[in-house]
Order: structure tokens, then C-alpha cells, then sequence
């Protein structure tokens, strides 16, 4: 169930990855950079896709489920998706799953890839085979589903709303509590699954569209659909991500050896404008995630904080894909009070590096050696030494990847050599179970993967 769990997390970063194109649509067609006809379409070209979000999870999830990543998945979710929605609704007309359909769909189409891809049918049924069989098979599971649904959804919707309502009677609490385990589940990369609670999910609200009453879910697709009461499981992101990370990487600087201080100045000095532009963390979090556990707890702790700090202040700022530079500039005029981000982010700013510094010094923590030092290699020769690392082409059994790790399941993990994982610039190894295994790379973990994968 780990591993399943781990692998969803990761596919849905297929879906999400095109969030921004439909958040920058919607922001152009909001009526204050064009007018008239051009608003028009560019504001229909960003529903297009947040009014079918359950669709892209279904078809994003079975892609990357699959063990090729192959488009006969991708087909089977879109049908799955489509006939699961018909029969539930045939039903009752009420159900609204959201993308919890795309997500159940997504992880029945993708699994029954996997199990079906290769049948082999009687001669007379040979056409419907191989492949070809995934989209049939899917269609019946979706049958299925669409029933279970109509008749027992409710009960589930019941108690999400109960979860909702519960979450936010806690107001900053339930804020705080949520931005902590937000950053807690990163070392197992099952993030994504809450966010998709909090961000596809959570809570309702209800507008116009082409004179149809249109309910839009959750914090992320409510804030793009007009919602002045969301982003709240957003906003405080940016004050972490701009602020507070690219502070405690300064704060980590100093406490590096003087000896090492211009490479490590280079690496930190990446990942923070990394994180400061694009709101990507990952990169940064795992330089010390595992070195100094203790400051990654003090960054969980300080991201709840954030996101309450920028609830109590009534900051309402969303973003399509992560709360960098580029998502505060674009969604600036869509937001309440963005402009209370700068004050409070150096506020934050401060008490990341103050907070960093003497968690540093007073455990004496040692993220940065004199003696680190990353080999250099072109692409094949680095694949080549991961393969050799990992104990061989005869022990790896799947390459996979997301945007900042390899997971890749071996035959044995006592054959991994961790310490030339670490050469070759791992920031960070996760050892799931005896059979899997995640190696944090940053952004050229997709890269490393598919080298890795033409050697094999």
C-alpha cells in the first residue's frame, strides 16, 4: 500500500504539471490584459481545463502508473473516466465526485495495464488482445464504479464534508496543522495525496457559467473560479518558499567550512533561487533532510506556522502550480491583500535564519563537509555509474522518476552503495522497503532516469 501510495503521489504530478498554462489562461482572460474577444477565449481555454480536472487525473494517473508509461493506460483512464461519470450520474444526479473519480479510474486503469497489457486471447478474439484488451477491461471496472458511486458516494461525500467542516472549525489550527504535515510527508513523497485533498477537495463553492450553475472543489480550483475565501491552504506557501527556505540555506552557508564555502555557496545559492522563483523546495530540503533531521522538524513546524500567520492576517493568494515568483506576479490582482505577503515573508525571513543558525550551531550540526565533493561525468558515464551503484543491469527490476528523485525497485537493496549515490550528487536516500528504493536528485532526477534507462 506504501509503494501504491508513493506511486499515485507521483503520477499525479503528470496532471498538475499543466495547472500553470491553466492558471496563466484564466489570468489573461480575467478582462485587465485584453478586453473583449481575446479575454474571452483565453478565460474559456483555462476553464477547458479546470472543468475537467477529474478527466486529466484519470488520464495522468493510469499514464503514470504504468510500468512503460504507455498511452493505451492514458486512453483506458479517459474512458474509464468518462463512463464512470455517465452511470453515476444515470443514478443520481446529484454525486459529485470531483477528481476523486480521475484518481480512482487513473489507479484501475493504470493497475489493470499492468495485469492485462500482455493477454493473449483465443485466435478468433485475437484483435481484442494485448493492449487493446486494457481499454475494454477498464470500461467494465468503470461500470462498476459508476454504480458503487450512484448508489454509496454520498456516504463518503458525507464524511469528506464532515473532515472539511472539521478542518476549518479549527480555523489557524487546522491551517497550521496542515502546512506542517504538508512538509512531514515529503521524505515519503505522499504530499501530493493531501494536497489533492486539500487542493482539489476542500470545501465548495458555487458560480455561473454560460448561465449554468457550475460548483467548483477545493481550495486550488475554488481561488481560479472566483473564490475571495480561498487559497487559504495556498497563500502561506509563498511566505516559506520565497522567504523563509532561501533564508536557512544563508543560515546553512554560514556554518560551512570556509574551505568548502565557495561550492556549497554555488549549490545553496541555486536551489534557493530555485525555490524563490519557481516554489520548488525539494532540491533544497533534501541537502539537509537527512543530515540534520532536526532542522527539517523546525521547517515543517515554521511552514504551519506560515500558512496560519497568513490565514489570521486574511491573505487569500493561490497559485496554479507552486508559490514561487513567478505564480505571486501572475496571480497578484486575482488575490486579497498579496501585498501583506512581502512584510510578513521578512518577518519569516528573519526567524528562519535566527531559528537555523543557533539549530545549527547549538546541535552542531554538520550538513557541509570539508572533504564533500561531487564527480563531474558526462550523461552515459553517469548513468553507467548508477547502474553499477545500484548492483548491476541483473539487480534492477524498474527505473522510475519524479520531478526531484529516482525510485527505482532492485532485487536487493543490501547491494546499493549509498556513499557513491552521495558522489554522484544525491542529496538525500530513501530506503521504502527491501525492494525499493528513492534517491533524491533535484530537477535532473527525469534526465538521470531515462539515461539510465537507454543503458539498461
Amino acid at each position: 500500500m506504501f509503494n501504491l501510495l508513493q506511486k499515485i503521489g507521483k503520477a499525479l504530478m503528470t496532471p498538475i504539471a499543466v495547472l500553470p498554462v491553466a492558471a496563466l489562461l484564466l489570468r489573461l482572460g480575467f478582462g485587465d490584459v485584453f478586453d473583449g474577444q481575446v479575454a474571452l477565449i483565453m478565460k474559456s481555454a483555462g476553464d477547458a481545463i479546470f472543468s475537467n480536472l477529474d478527466l486529466l487525473f484519470g488520464i495522468g494517473i493510469a499514464y503514470g502508473l504504468t510500468k512503460n508509461n504507455d498511452g493505451a493506460a492514458a486512453l483506458s483512464g479517459a474512458i474509464g473516466v468518462l463512463i464512470a461519470k455517465a452511470v453515476y450520474l444515470s443514478i443520481d444526479s446529484e454525486v459529485n465526485m470531483g477528481v476523486f473519480i480521475g484518481i480512482i479510474i487513473g489507479v484501475l486503469a493504470g493497475s489493470l495495464y499492468n495485469r492485462f497489457h500482455a493477454i493473449v486471447l483465443p485466435e478468433f478474439l485475437g484483435f481484442f488482445g494485448g493492449k487493446r484488451f486494457v481499454p475494454i477491461v477498464t470500461a467494465i471496472g468503470a461500470i462498476v464504479v459508476g454504480v458503487l458511486a450512484g448508489y454509496f458516494w454520498h456516504f463518503a461525500q458525507a464524511g469528506i464534508n464532515a473532515f472539511s467542516d472539521a478542518i476549518i472549525g479549527l480555523n489557524e489550527v487546522g491551517t497550521f496543522i496542515y502546512g506542517t504535515l504538508n512538509r512531514l510527508l515529503i521524505p515519503l513523497g505522499l504530499h501530493h495525496i493531501l494536497n489533492s485533498i486539500f487542493w482539489f477537495q476542500l470545501g465548495e463553492y458555487t458560480y455561473i457559467k454560460d448561465g449554468i450553475e457550475v460548483v467548483a472543489h477545493g481550495d486550488l480550483h475554488r481561488f481560479f473560479a472566483g473564490d475571495k475565501t480561498a487559497g487559504t491552504y495556498m497563500s502561506g506557501f509563498y511566505v516559506v518558499m520565497m522567504f523563509g527556505l532561501p533564508s536557512m540555506a544563508y543560515a546553512i552557508y554560514l556554518h560551512t567550512p570556509k574551505s568548502s564555502q565557495k561550492r556549497v555557496g554555488a549549490i545553496l545559492l541555486s536551489v534557493a533561487l530555485t525555490s524563490f522563483i519557481t516554489g520548488i523546495t525539494e532540491p533544497l530540503e533534501f541537502l539537509f533532510l537527512f543530515i540534520a533531521p532536526l532542522l527539517f522538524l523546525l521547517h515543517a513546524l515554521l511552514t504551519g506556522l506560515a500558512l496560519a500567520m497568513a490565514q489570521m492576517l486574511d491573505i487569500h493568494i493561490g497559485f496554479g502550480f507552486s508559490a514561487g515568483l513567478i505564480d505571486y506576479v501572475i496571480n497578484y490582482k486575482l488575490s486579497t491583500n498579496p501585498l501583506l505577503i512581502l512584510p510578513l515573508g521578512l518577518v519569516f525571513a528573519l526567524v528562519y535564519f535566527i531559528l537555523s543558525y543557533y539549530t545549527i550551531k547549538w546541535f552542531k550540526l554538520k550538513i557541509f563537509e570539508e572533504s564533500d565533493a561531487e564527480k563531474t561525468l558526462n550523461t552515459k558515464e553517469e548513468a553507467l555509474a548508477f547502474i553499477e551503484a545500484l548492483g548491476g543491469v541483473e539487480n534492477i527490476v524498474d527505473v522510475d522518476s519524479c520531478i526531484t528523485r529516482l525510485r527505482i525497485s532492485v532485487q536487493d537493496n543490501s547491494l546499493l552503495e549509498t556513499d557513491t549515490f552521495k558522489a554522484l550528487g544525491a542529496k538525500g536516500v530513501i530506503r521504502p522497503d527491501s525492494k525499493s528504493i528513492q534517491i533524491v536528485l533535484g530537477t535532473k532526477a527525469e534526465s538521470v532516469a531515462e539515461a539510465i534507462k537507454r543503458e539498461i
